[in-house]
Parts: C-alpha cells; sequence; structure tokens
C-alpha cells in the first residue's frame, strides 16, 4: 500500500511540473522584429459604404438566416524599439480593425480565422504559426452599435459574438493585404484605453495582454 501510495505522489508530482511547464510556456509569447516580415499588396478589396440603419437591416437579416454571428479576429505581435506592437488594418486613413470576419455556418473558430487571415493579410498556415487561446470575448445583445465584454444575465438570444486570439506569428512571414488598406504596426503604449481612436475593443488590447510576458527575439 504504501509503495503504491509513492508511486502515485510521483505521478502526481509529475502531472504537475508537466502542467506548470505548459502554462509557463503558454504565458510567453517570443516576438520577431518587424523587419524579419514582409510587406506587399494587391488589388484592392471592394467595401460596403453602409450607414448604421443600413448595419443593422444587414445584422437583422444574417440572425434571421443564421442565428448567432460569430465573428473571429487576430491579434498579431511584432517587436519594434524593444516594445510589443499590434498589427492593424486601416482603412481611409480612420478606421482600424483587426485581421478577421465572420464565420461560416458550422465552421471551427481556428479554421475559420485561418481562412480569415489568409484572405485579408494572406497569411498561411506555415511552421510556427499558431492560432492561440481566445484572449477575450464581446457580445452584442441586439441590433445595435456597442459590444459588451460580458453577456448580461437578462439576454437569452444574444445577436453577435466577436473572439479576439492570439496568433503566434514564426521568424519569417509574409503580408500581403488589398491596396486600399494599410498595415500598421501600432505600440500597445498608443493603444491603451484609446477609445477615440481605435475603439472600445482594440483599445483593451493592452489589457488582456497583460497576463503575457514578451520575449523579444534578437536575429
Amino acid at each position: 500500500m504504501g509503495e503504491e501510495a509513492r508511486v502515485l505522489d510521483l505521478e502526481t508530482s509529475e502531472e504537475s511540473r508537466t502542467r506548470r511547464d505548459h502554462l509557463i510556456h503558454d504565458s510567453i509569447v517570443d516576438l520577431y522584429p518587424l523587419s524579419s516580415y514582409y510587406f506587399g499588396s494587391r488589388d484592392a478589396l471592394r467595401v460596403k459604404d453602409e450607414i448604421i440603419s443600413d448595419r443593422v437591416i444587414r445584422l437583422k437579416s444574417n440572425y434571421a438566416d443564421h442565428g448567432l454571428r460569430t465573428c473571429v479576429e487576430a491579434v498579431l505581435l511584432v517587436e519594434l524599439f524593444k516594445h510589443p506592437h499590434v498589427l492593424l488594418l486601416q482603412f481611409r486613413n480612420s478606421i482600424f480593425k483587426l485581421p478577421g470576419g465572420r464565420l461560416r455556418p458550422g465552421e471551427s473558430d481556428i479554421e475559420g480565422l485561418k481562412r480569415k487571415l489568409s484572405s485579408k493579410v494572406s497569411i498561411n498556415d506555415v511552421p510556427g504559426f499558431e492560432v492561440g487561446e481566445c484572449i477575450g470575448m464581446w457580445w452584442r445583445p441586439n441590433f445595435e452599435t456597442l459590444m459588451f465584454p460580458f453577456l448580461p444575465p437578462n439576454v437569452k438570444h444574444p445577436k453577435e459574438c466577436k473572439k479576439l486570439f492570439l496568433v503566434r506569428l514564426p521568424l519569417n512571414q509574409q503580408f500581403v493585404v488589398p491596396r486600399n488598406f494599410k498595415l500598421l504596426a501600432v505600440p500597445l503604449c498608443q493603444i491603451h484605453e484609446n477609445e477615440k481612436t481605435y475603439g472600445p475593443i482594440i483599445s483593451q488590447i493592452p489589457k488582456l495582454l497583460s497576463k503575457f510576458s514578451f520575449n523579444m527575439m534578437e536575429i
């Protein structure tokens, strides 16, 4: 009995050590210099011009056809001046977005995000590229413009859910974006609580990343 207990203790200790090692590994993010990546352009992407009322109509139509709308977006990080920078798509010099988009019916979060990254910034699934954990979720309770980082308990049928995933980049990667968009590296210190410029979701990314440690890779 005592020998069995010692074996179980050893197994439990080893399992705990393994879990701890995984947690440490998952909490450390390697960031490669911006200069190690290639940026190009391709044909312009057609963008819908719509006012808020048009968007509400479109959301209602989508909800009637497919139910809850789920969007997935990527937080892509690079190193510049020894500080983490987020890659953001800029449209019309004033609108900032994370690369991503709506899932197809029955599509998983990860597969949908990989598809959207391929179509939006031409990222392909290469060695070292990894869609990591979901670091934040926002909900649209009704057909409104505002989304919240929580689902109110009285809301049984939300209209939209947006999920942010931390995506780990390899040492080398090509980014090719439509000509009517720019892909900018924006420092976390500039994004932090800057809702006026970046909106209520992007401006919260520095807080969402506060649990991670960044390893600035030198090449």
